[in-house]
């Protein structure tokens, strides 16, 4: 509790004293721009890990401070406020809300449990796979939206009280799990995330071929994620109360499906439907997740009071200011500057499984305080690039890169849905870490297994 409070308090001066360090470091060939940007990065990072303020507070922090050190103006600042993954997260809270009042929620939850269950390992199996299944082929925040009120049904039915104040481990494994099982799920596909598509885009590689190794990956990282989660935090509890008869009693007292429920089932499936054909229909995903939450308003589902309530818009502000912050670092060319620096320095003769790892650690680590939208758009073209000069399979370099984008397990500005699992308070920011980085290793080293095999018994799969 002590080392906590410290942080806390030497938070702010500690994240200038860096910036100040940073700038005083002559950095031949980096102009101002990029290098104060570089900077600024690593004050972010001391301010959101120390939470000397709230992580809200930081992102508005970093808004002001912009235009104040010359890296980018105000107006370019608050674009991040304007990327489609802020307006994901809003449609994803809304769709969550009408689940949860609907009712849909509750009775999905016994559902579930029926068939798979009551007991915590049982559980944690429910919240990787289903939201890792549900993430192959519709966005992962959405995914995880989508799970979360059954999460959060399911942690009360096995006794735990007061989740919130970060003392149960179940509720630990649950929210983490859901999180995480959205991540490697989407590994299944090319529309699972939005690096798999970055690199779909620039490699041309078909969609089945991805799925032939995207979908063992996933479903490989799912299965580790879900037995490290169960052994990490240990279940204090044993099991639903009452077990099966309470799930029956619950079942019962609901009696049939509302219409309110059957109209969010339609709605829901018309929404997942949607994501599922964007690729033929031409939407994208952010404009599906509105028209769904859209939907859910017109036909009386919910009101605006239900998303002032079930959005968590101080989540929304820490992840523009994560966003702008990344936009920054790309449109100065720091983030660039960082991958091509280390890029040449591993020279000309570098191998190709020392390139491959190069660029996915340099991912890993970027990922976890940048948009991996922003980053996949710096590092994917210049992996097409070297794959090309060296006269190697188009994807051999891009596919893992883009995978180790979403290894965005370790905080909660690496990806919104981790922001997500952070926002109901089950668990803290050294909780995710501790919890995270071991399963963002295993991720990169079982990700090079799958992709060499690949490489040696079928390259034409990552090939256009």
């Amino acid at each position: 509790m002590n080392i906590n409070v410290n942080l806390r308090i030497l938070g702010i001066p500690l994240a200038i004293l860096v910036y100040i360090v940073v700038m005083l470091i002559p950095i031949p060939g980096l102009g101002y721009v990029p290098h104060s940007a570089i900077a600024l990065f690593l004050f972010a990072i001391v301010m959101w890990v120390s939470e000397a303020v709230h992580l809200a507070v930081t992102s508005l922090i970093l808004l002001f401070i912009q235009p104040i050190i010359g890296v980018a103006s105000f107006t370019d600042a608050v674009t991040g406020f304007a990327n489609g993954i802020i307006f994901l997260m809003i449609g994803g809270f809304i769709l969550a809300e009408g689940i949860r009042k609907s009712g849909l929620a509750s009775r999905l939850t016994y559902g579930m449990l029926h068939r798979l269950g009551t007991t915590p390992d049982k559980s944690i199996f429910t919240a990787v796979f289903s939201t890792g299944i549900l993430s192959s082929f519709i966005e992962n925040v959405v995914a995880y939206a989508m799970m979360l009120p059954i999460i959060k049904e399911i942690i009360p039915l096995m006794g735990v009280k007061n989740p919130e104040n970060g003392k149960s481990n179940f509720a630990k494994s649950m929210a983490l799990g859901g999180s995480y099982g959205s991540l490697a799920g989407g590994f299944g596909t090319e529309i699972g995330t939005a690096p798999n598509l970055m690199a779909a885009a620039y490699t041309n590689i078909p969609f089945v071929n991805w799925m032939v190794f995207g979908f063992p990956l996933a479903f490989i990282l799912m299965t580790i994620m879900w037995k490290w989660l169960g052994f990490f935090y240990k279940a204090e509890v044993k099991g639903i109360i009452g077990g099966v008869q309470t799930l029956a009693t619950k079942r019962e007292s609901m009696g049939p499906m509302s219409r309110t429920e059957k109209l969010t089932l339609v709605i829901l499936l018309f929404t997942i439907g949607l994501w599922v054909t964007a690729q033929w229909s031409g939407l994208n995903s952010y404009s599906i997740a509105l028209i769904g939450a859209a939907l859910l308003f017109v036909f009386g589902v919910i009101d605006w009071k239900d998303a002032q309530v079930g959005v968590d818009w101080g989540l929304i502000v820490f992840f523009g200011g994560a966003l702008s912050l990344g936009a920054t670092l790309l449109n100065s060319g720091a983030a660039g500057w960082m991958v091509d620096f280390i890029i040449g320095f591993l020279g000309a003769n570098a191998s190709t499984i020392l390139i491959m790892v190069v660029l996915m650690i340099i991912a890993v680590t970027i990922t976890q305080v940048m948009s991996n939208i922003a980053l996949a758009a710096v590092i994917v073209p210049i992996s097409v690039t070297l794959a090309t000069a060296q006269n190697l399979p188009v994807g051999i370099y891009a596919v893992p890169v883009a995978i180790a984008c979403s290894l965005s397990y370790v905080t909660p500005m690496a990806d919104p849905t981790v922001a997500m699992a952070y926002g109901t308070k089950y668990v803290g920011i050294p909780g995710i870490f501790k919890a995270g980085l071991p399963l963002v290793i295993v991720g990169v080293i079982v990700t090079l297994i799958v992709l060499l095999a690949v490489l040696n018994f079928a390259p034409w799969l990552i090939s256009a």
